[in-house]
């Protein structure tokens, strides 16, 4: 993981997210902290990993997200080189459904 981002203003946003406990209280906060096209960006990053892990293709993914090809590029390249930050989350909201199901 690179460094160069990484301050006590990102720690504190990394801190931030972690002390959220529930999804009022994330959506409040992403309401307070980022824009609307902001927070539909990053949702749409993250369904768009999670297409890619199950394999899906490029133009499924388009039709499933409205995800320019660029976009989906982007988000490839770091679930495939990048800090398994993608995995780690969807996989943690993979078991989470799993045990809300049982």
């Amino acid at each position: 993981m690179s460094n160069q981002w990484k301050d006590e203003f990102t720690d504190q946003l990394c801190d931030s997210i972690v002390a959220i406990t529930d999804r009022d209280e994330a959506y409040r906060f992403l309401e307070d902290v980022a824009t609307f096209s902001e927070i539909k960006a990053f949702s749409q990053r993250l369904q768009v990993a999670s297409l890619l892990i199950k394999g899906f293709s490029y133009p499924q993914i388009v039709q499933a997200t409205g995800a320019s090809t660029a976009t989906i590029s982007r988000v490839k390249k770091f679930v495939e080189y990048g800090a398994d930050g993608y995995r780690d989350v969807l996989r943690k909201l993979e078991a989470m459904k799993a045990s809300e199901d049982k």
